[in-house]
């Protein structure tokens, strides 16, 4: 790969700091100086490079130099056309993919376990969402991936939508088939969307899922800092050649920061220079620890670690063996249960707990030891907790009504009422259980006593419920008119 070993960004930060430039510009700390508790906490090194963008650096919001040239060699190790530096998170990313292919009135086919970040977007944008109820697994209590049968029944019943959105892959590994979704949408005059936050290994390691331009994506959110390195908040929007980068420079813009922190730029530039050189090594071990770990936890007993024979072709159409999705209702314990004496009697703190499983990020920086001190912390839970799962709720799908737009319920005049009393009315705000951040409800969701069983056993178990302009979920807002 010609020019992978460069990092324009980081090359010219280390430039800069041998300019010894006097400060008379922002940020106020003044290469921390103005904060000794701040430096003596992060570090000289961190301060004297979080700086504003000046001629030297170049500008996010405009790139023309070294962020432009960081840009190419990102799209070139992600085999994009195009790619854009996100300092406002993954959300940010996705937002900018919603904003970019669909405005007011228009339509989005998507499955309904997205991120809100999605959802945030036609709230922004005004667009109509065309959900397409994701298959679920019973056993598991997950829901999974589209199935192709269903995608094409959507696309034939609303023609006129302008993109399709799928994720991959959802929060528990599970792909769906995206290059013939991909092939769906261009034959219908769509764009192809794709929620990548947590694939980014897919564009460099082997025997994994396809990555979203690989298979045919025209834009692709990756959450770099998820499983590829960079620090919290960065990410990449990667474009295809049937979209126009210029157009969709733009529309970042409207909502990300004019003061791109440089600490997350260079972490980008770095750690894509590390997965475009060392990838492929990275994500063997990456695959190789997850397996370990998968093997060591279904040899406990209970519990159970699901990989890729849960593949069916469809619905399932692969599987993210570095997801280490592990259910535990026949432990006795709700996932949100295990989470929390992980991190309460253990100090292990895993990415999620919810209803029926819990979720341990495997990545870069993880070590067998490590692997070898959370498998042997869930036997012991076994041990101390087990009892009989008589009365635990699988976390299944729930089917939601939708009566009006997100953006029409979000920005409508409103009526709190008490959690008990809100059945049969629609919902202007969400819920979730975050992370993973899939919302419950939705804004334009008629509020059922299926959501309001769930939103209270959710509430019983401990998991932690956001979303909702009430912080402990006991009142909900609701569209006054409906």
């Amino acid at each position: 790969m010609s020019g992978q070993e460069r990092a324009p960004i980081l090359e010219a930060l280390n430039q800069f700091k041998k300019q010894r430039v006097v400060p008379f510009d922002v940020p106020g700390h003044k290469r921390g100086k103005g904060n000794p508790e701040l430096t003596g906490f992060l570090g000289e090194q961190c301060m004297t490079v979080d700086v504003n963008s000046m001629k030297c650096l170049d500008n996010l919001c405009h790139p023309v130099s070294v962020i432009r040239e960081a840009e190419e060699l990102a799209a070139e190790a992600f085999g994009a056309a195009h790619a854009f530096f996100m300092v406002n998170g993954t959300t940010s990313a996705v937002q900018s993919m919603i904003l970019s292919a669909a405005k007011r009135g228009e339509k989005i086919i998507l499955p309904r376990n997205v991120h809100r970040s999605v959802i945030n977007a036609m709230i922004l944008n005004g667009a109509i969402p065309v959900y397409v109820n994701p298959e679920t697994n019973n056993e598991l209590g997950i829901s999974l991936g589209m199935s192709l049968e269903k995608v094409k029944k959507a696309v034939e019943e609303n023609p006129e939508a302008k993109a399709i959105l799928v994720n991959n892959p959802t929060y528990y590994g599970v792909c769906s088939n995206i290059r013939k979704i991909a092939k769906l949408a261009h034959d219908n005059g769509m764009l192809l969307l794709a929620d990548e936050a947590h694939g980014t290994h897919f564009y460099f390691g082997e025997n994994l899922p396809v990555p979203a331009m690989r298979a045919g994506a025209d834009m692709a959110s990756v959450s770099m800092h998820k499983s590829g390195g960079s620090l919290t908040q960065s990410s990449f929007l990667l474009a295809g050649e049937r979209v126009n980068p210029d157009y969709i420079r733009q529309v970042i813009n409207l909502t990300q920061t004019t003061s791109g922190s440089y600490l997350l730029l260079s972490s980008l530039d770095i750690s894509r220079k590390n997965l475009a050189l060392h990838g492929k090594d990275i994500f063997s071990r990456v695959c190789d620890m997850a397996e370990y770990a998968r093997y060591e936890i279904n040899q406990i007993g209970d519990y159970y670690a699901y990989s890729k024979e849960i593949i069916n072709g469809d619905s399932i159409y692969d599987f993210d063996v570095t997801k280490l999705s592990i259910h535990t209702l026949n432990v006795g314990l709700a996932g949100i249960e295990v989470y929390d004496i992980l991190r309460d009697d253990y100090d292990i703190q895993v990415e999620f707990g919810d209803l029926g499983n819990i979720l341990a990020y495997v990545s870069v920086g993880d070590r067998i030891r490590d692997i070898e001190r959370l498998v042997s912390a869930l036997s012991e839970i076994r041990r101390r907790f087990k009892r009989d799962k008589t009365g635990l709720m699988k976390q299944e799908y729930l089917s939601p009504q939708v009566v009006i737009t997100p953006q029409k319920a979000f920005y409508s005049e409103k009526v709190s009422l008490p959690l008990k009393e809100s059945e049969g009315h629609v919902c202007s705000e969400f819920v979730m259980c975050y992370p993973p951040g899939i919302p419950i409800l939705a804004p334009g969701e008629r509020i059922t006593r299926q959501i309001l069983d769930y939103i209270e056993y959710a509430k019983e178990k401990g998991c932690s419920l956001t979303g909702a302009e009430d912080m402990n979920t006991e009142r909900l807002n609701i569209v006054k008119e409906y």
